[in-house]
């Protein structure tokens, strides 16, 4: 049986799905509260968030540094471009 879009987004979603059942199940065991200190503030969460809260951020910092490095490499690939158009 071949493979199709539609087939591959059921495995995706199925996966999505097995991946937030998971998630649901470490939170739910992970309910000891921890002091949380950043910033010069400190607050009081449960575990699971205060590891989700740390992986979500170092995500958004990984993400942002691959997005700059994406555009860097655009605008040479732009710049060595017109230069061999024009020779």
């Amino acid at each position: 049986m071949p493979r199709t879009r539609i087939s591959a987004a059921w495995v995706a979603v199925i996966v999505g799905v097995l991946l937030l059942v998971v998630l649901l199940i470490f939170i739910l065991q992970n309910q000891d509260s921890v002091t949380v200190h950043f910033l010069g503030t400190s607050s009081t969460l449960p575990l699971a968030v205060a590891l989700l809260l740390s992986v979500v951020g170092g995500a958004v910092l990984v993400a942002v540094l691959g997005v700059a490095r994406i555009l860097q490499l655009r605008r040479r690939v732009r710049k060595t471009g017109t230069r061999r158009h024009k020779a």
